[in-house]
């Protein structure tokens, strides 16, 4: 096992770790989080024996083989499948030795070598290896691409995947999804789940930390705190523990005031049965961690936008791709004022293309985009972060943007995402990953948007920055496109989703955990297609007939809920109604006092029915969902 005692770290003269102890045994999987720069990073590398620790002992068995993935890929020129095969090294060595054996031609060395060869699952490593180039996105003609023709990101994957190849004992894991999408991250996450070794696993995505580990490491205050069971169940244990004091408390409550008011605003708007039930469950769970991180250094929002026009922009029969050759066909729709929209589809099918075409980074190859002329874009790209001037402060980025507003209002603003004191005043250049996150987030909300574009704008996000960025995108009041691989942001922040695949673009009408669903069917779809295994066109007659059929039954429940959606809208606006009377002063007047008190009756009268009405409403939708599921 994995032991520290009396641990002591530090890096220069900041101490991470201050004596600190802490167990890892054989086969447990381990999430580790905290802030960014507390010392996770340094754990690893203390781990791999890359730093030495300043006081105390670390053990582990010095059989055990290490695997994690390399930070640097050089530009090498062997074959991306022979990359990936590199990392498991006793294969290599193996093969090494029998390289030897043969050019002295030693017989019995080589047959005891290839024994252990096909002991070691050495004759079929190289499928092995093309199975998680293909889990982590990689097509076959790709596989023999040499190392040195694929950009920064998929080199990334690269070096994930050869990590994945190495036979270990200990997997570290910093960050993996980092450069993944959504597909390649539910993958990963049904890997981990067969991986046999111990797992120590940095993540600031709580739907994969969920899904994967089974204990949290929390680094906080300079000390390892182990928790028992997943990140959700770490959030409730450290909610009650801040609960427990009175200032944290206060807070809390506010901030579950706060997330209550978007719950119900949205309830009374919700009308699509699976994303409005989605949508609901996910805001009563923002409601609940909240208490988790009332001592988040993050709080900021977006301040409401001079205008928004309606549509915002819109499409008519767009294509769109790169040198003449289009990914996106025929595509149209327009944005109208209150859309929140999440994309999904599998890697490479035109999600960032269609952001970068609404951004305006892209130009349509035909068909017909209108702009409004009071659109203002709010477009988010981890390529922006290499944008920002090296040179400058996050002070002077704002300065750039308003030249009219004090030095104090600008620092106050950039408080609110972690720039304080001296952070705000010193240059750009050194900074890492997240912070630059933070920064061109800063300098996107200040220019008050009201159209945002949102391209994966979690990486490098640790996890209290993630949950403000959840809270005040609750709170932005104009048009939202969001493409992530972070669910739980998507979960919480959209209110439709839409689908890229095969060159179009299309509602997704069910819900965000029925996508990885689709996404095995696709996968399937696409096997039997390369396997020459095609669906019959009766099959698919067949199937057609039974989903006529089957929404032929439903049609009765639909029409159930669009009668209990009809009454629910009607009790709401008369509770407005309602709440506007009693609103005048003068209705508590003396001479008033009788028709109060049958406004207050009636209110109570009317409490109660929304709520009947609001159950019926959540019972028939769940009825409707479970049926349309089976």
């Amino acid at each position: 096992m994995l032991t520290f005692k009396d641990l002591s770290l530090r890096r220069g003269s900041r101490l991470l770790l201050d004596k600190s102890n802490l167990t890892v045994h054989p086969g447990q999987r381990v999430g580790m989080i905290g802030a960014n720069g507390v010392g996770k990073s340094s754990l690893f590398a203390l781990i791999r024996q890359k730093i030495q620790l300043d006081e105390g002992e670390m053990g582990l068995p010095k059989e055990w083989v290490i695997a994690s993935v390399a930070q640097e890929t050089p530009a090498l020129t062997t074959a991306a499948l022979e990359y990936v095969m590199d990392g498991d090294l006793e294969l290599r060595r193996t093969q090494v030795a029998i390289a030897k054996a043969e050019a002295v031609d030693d017989g019995s060395k080589l047959a005891h070598l290839h024994g252990h060869l096909e002991a070691i699952g050495g004759y079929e490593a190289p499928v092995r290896a093309a199975r998680l180039l293909h889990g982590l996105g990689f097509n076959n003609a790709q596989e023999q691409l040499a190392v040195d023709t694929f950009s920064g990101g998929w080199r990334m994957r690269l070096n994930l995947a050869q990590a994945l190849m190495c036979r270990s004992d200990l997997l570290l894991l910093d960050e993996p999804t980092n450069h993944l999408d959504l597909d390649a991250v539910l993958w990963l996450e049904e890997w981990l789940l067969s991986y046999q070794g111990t797992l120590l696993l940095i993540s600031h995505d709580r739907d994969f930390l969920d899904r994967v580990v089974n204990h949290i490491v929390h680094l906080e205050q300079a000390q390892l705190v182990l928790y028992r069971g997943n990140y959700s169940a770490f959030e409730r244990l450290r909610a009650e523990k801040l609960a427990q004091q009175q200032a944290s408390f206060e807070r809390q409550q506010r901030e579950r005031a706060h997330m209550q008011s978007f719950v119900e605003r949205f309830r009374a708007k919700a009308s699509k049965a699976k994303q409005a039930q989605s949508r609901l469950k996910a805001l009563g769970r923002l409601e609940e961690i909240s208490a988790a991180h009332v001592d988040s250094p993050f709080h900021f929002q977006f301040r409401p936008a001079q205008n928004i026009p309606h549509p915002l922009l819109s499409l008519d029969r767009v294509s769109v791709g790169y040198a003449d050759k289009p990914i996106l066909n025929q595509v149209s729709f327009s944005l109208l004022p209150g859309a929140r929209i999440g994309l999904l589809g599998p890697n490479g099918a035109g999600k960032s293309t269609l952001i970068k075409l609404l951004a305006g980074e892209l130009e349509g190859l035909s068909g017909d985009l209108q702009r409004a002329k009071t659109l203002r874009i709010g477009y988010f790209a981890q390529h922006q972060l290499e944008q920002l001037n090296g040179n400058d402060t996050p002070l002077e980025h704002l300065q750039a943007l308003d030249r009219t507003a004090s030095e104090s209002e600008l620092r106050d603003y950039l408080g609110g995402f972690g720039f304080v004191g001296d952070q705000a005043i010193q240059v750009v250049a050194p900074f890492s990953g997240g912070e630059k996150a933070r920064l061109v987030l800063a300098l996107l909300v200040y220019q008050r948007p009201n159209l945002l574009l949102l391209d994966e704008p979690t990486n490098h996000l640790d996890m209290e920055m993630r949950h403000a960025l959840s809270l005040a995108l609750q709170g932005f009041e104009g048009v939202m496109i969001v493409v992530s691989h972070d669910r739980h942001l998507l979960r919480s922040v959209c209110d439709e989703l839409w689908l890229v695949a095969e060159g179009k673009l299309n509602p997704f009408a069910d819900a965000l955990e029925e996508y990885p669903k689709w996404l095995a069917e696709q996968r399937k779809r696409q096997t039997e297609l390369q396997s020459g295994q095609k669906v019959g066109a009766d099959d698919r007659k067949i199937r057609r007939q039974q989903q006529a059929e089957k929404r032929k039954q439903l049609q009765p429940l639909r029409n159930k809920l669009k009668k209990a959606e009809q009454v629910l809208d009607k009790l709401q606006d008369e509770n407005s109604a309602l709440e506007t009377l009693l609103a005048d002063p003068a209705v508590y007047e003396a001479s008033a006092k009788a028709e109060l008190k049958t406004r207050l009756a009636e209110q109570a009268s009317l409490s109660q029915a929304l709520e009947q009405a609001e159950e019926l409403w959540l019972g028939i939708s769940e009825e409707l969902e479970l049926l349309e599921a089976g």
